[in-house]
């Protein structure tokens, strides 16, 4: 008869007890964790028990809130760490922060913040993880104002690979390496959040048929060389599917999508999209100014788990050219069904962060990500042909942006997102803190 174990406050699952599928599941679903043992953190001591006994059995650890970035599944010996029901969060808004707890999702803490004119510095889905998030480095809404997230963190509860508790400040050698790495030097169990003061946002999106792609993707590329940074925007290209689910103009048909997100007025906001609006006649025109909690609208991701795969290309500049090189892989008629994001950075995202965040690149004036649906764990050729494509202006890649495709995901893959300096500094931090390697389901940064 199937049964679950009591661990501290937590509840072991074991493989093929009752609730261990159900425990393991996430929303990437091309990729599922199936660890020998799955343990349902409730607290910071139930994660601190689960690291010491896998230390002790030097057994790897996964760790899985929402499930949005998998890659690299846990199999066979190792265990999961679930920390789906740690939610606590706490509002201080005389500090203008938030204390958020490993489970939290986004959408939960815009909600909190909202409830006194304040907003996190999350992105387009309301879905995502935010301790997760934030280990990646965090590209938001409005990131072109206020930076990436990880950037605004002050406070990270950890524990390490030896079972031990931890508190981070700035001031810590293990602060900054922990933003930015994903998950390489333990389990955050805890993050102390920076809030904006912000409570409604001019936003939406600008949707343009087939036939005006082309002259949207080029009015867009000069719009962002003339926008303040209170601004943030990306173009986003995709098919439609033929179903009844989509809107009608839109089935079936290839289009160009541009989102915006501003701080400002509304009056500023309808001022600053006029260049967009005069490429022509839209499929979709609800820019509007809207509270921040109901931000998600903007970008519209989709809500129900799936499977794909997704790359990404941190660009120096975004030329006519690089245009024409994207859309003959991945445009009209082109080999590759793919949806293409271009992001534009800049603003407050070039600068260094006040943290000690390993995110790298901040030169970088634009990314460009291509996200394909796929059920299987090897790097879709489409995928490749896009990033060939985008070579000659390509300056790295984002590891936060690295979806899926578990078989390209080496040390060369992890490499390439860091500077040669930079990441022989965290080879140092992973042999002084994780010696074994605990910590290995990630884009792995290896002991020195």
């Amino acid at each position: 008869m199937a049964h679950t174990t009591k661990f501290m406050d937590g509840t072991v699952f074991r493989l093929g007890e009752a609730g261990y599928d159900d425990e393991i599941a996430g929303f990437q679903t091309a990729y599922t964790h199936r660890p020998a043992v799955v343990i349902a953190a409730r607290h910071a001591e139930d994660v601190r028990s689960a690291v010491e006994y896998a230390a002790r059995q030097e057994l790897p650890i996964a760790v899985q809130a929402t499930g949005h970035g998998l890659s690299i599944p846990a199999d066979g010996g190792g265990i999961l760490i679930s920390t789906r029901r740690m939610t606590d969060i706490h509002i201080d808004p005389r500090t203008r922060t938030a204390r958020v707890g490993a489970g939290v999702r986004a959408g939960a803490l815009i909600e909190a913040a909202a409830e006194h004119g304040l907003a996190p510095l999350t992105g387009s889905s309301p879905s995502v993880g935010v301790v997760g998030y934030h280990l990646g480095g965090g590209i938001g809404l409005l990131a072109r104002e206020f930076g990436y997230a990880a950037d605004h963190v002050r406070r990270i509860e950890l524990v390490t690979a030896e079972g031990r508790m931890r508190t981070l400040t700035p001031e810590d050698e293990l602060f900054g390496a922990v933003l930015g790495s994903g998950g390489n030097f333990g389990v955050v169990t805890a993050l102390e959040l920076d809030l904006a003061p912000v409570d409604t946002v001019y936003g939406g999106q600008l949707v343009f048929d087939t036939p005006l792609v082309e002259p949207a993707l080029a009015a867009w590329r000069e719009w962002t060389a003339t926008l303040p940074d209170e601004l943030t925007s990306t173009v986003a290209m995709l098919t439609f599917p033929d179903i009844p689910q989509v809107p009608e103009p839109m089935r079936g048909r290839f289009v160009a999508s541009i989102r915006v997100a501003f701080n400002g007025s509304h009056e500023e906001g309808e001022r600053l999209v006029e260049p967009l609006r005069a490429v022509g006649p839209r499929l979709r025109d609800d820019l509007r100014t809207m509270p921040y909690a109901e931000s998600d609208t903007i970008h519209s991701d989709p809500p129900h788990p799936h499977a794909y795969a997704a790359t990404n290309a941190l660009l120096s500049e975004l030329t006519p050219e690089t245009l024409s090189a994207l859309l003959s892989v991945a445009g009209p008629g082109g080999p590759v069904q793919a949806v293409l994001d271009i992001r534009h950075l800049g603003g407050a995202l070039a600068a260094a962060s006040p943290t000690g965040a390993v995110v790298e690149h901040r030169d970088a004036a634009y990314v460009v990500r291509a996200i394909v649906m796929t059920e299987g764990t090897a790097s879709p050729d489409g995928l490749v042909a896009i990033r060939t494509a985008l070579e000659p202006w390509t300056i790295g890649h984002s590891l936060n942006f690295l979806y899926g495709a578990g078989a390209a995901a080496g040390a060369s893959q992890t490499r390439g997102g860091y500077t040669p300096a930079t990441y022989g500094r965290l080879a140092d931090l992973k042999r002084k803190y994780d010696p074994r390697n605990l910590f290995r389901f990630n884009r792995n940064i290896l002991p020195a």
